[in-house]
């Protein structure tokens, strides 16, 4: 007896939306309503960060790629709080010397929540205030 195994349409048909940007000197895979934590960004907590320095962007089946970075495209941030990583410990020994240092250190982290990956021009609500102000 054989049993054939059925796949669900519902988890082909899910396509998530991600970007990957430049960001604390490296490249980073992000997903809207995800968290993260980067190297240590400047920035108060409940603070609003963009990131402009996209690389690519996947949308449902479309995939935009950037020469190097995409235009007009951007990522919503928003700082959660600033921790410290584990501690890493460096242990260097020389041997037949009595010679033995130990040190130890944490990286500084900020924990960031992406709000929405944005790309285009700009919205229309933004467009529509720039035209009355040019018709007074």
């Amino acid at each position: 007896m054989t049993t054939s195994k059925k796949t669900t349409t519902a988890s082909k048909t899910k396509e998530a939306t991600f970007a990957i940007a430049e960001t604390s000197g490296r490249q980073v895979l992000l997903e809207v309503n995800r968290y993260y934590d980067l190297n240590r960004i400047d920035a108060k907590e409940k603070d609003k960060i963009t990131l402009d320095n996209i690389l690519l962007i996947k949308e449902n089946e479309k995939i935009s790629i950037g020469k190097p970075y995409i235009k007009n495209a951007n990522i919503e941030l928003e700082v959660i709080s600033h921790k410290r990583d584990k501690k890493v410990i460096v242990y260097k020994m020389r041997p037949k010397k009595k010679t033995r240092r130990k040190m130890g250190h944490r990286q500084e982290l900020t924990r960031v929540m992406v709000k929405s990956i944005n790309i285009g021009k700009t919205t229309k609500t933004s467009t529509k205030s720039k035209s009355a102000k040019k018709e007074d």
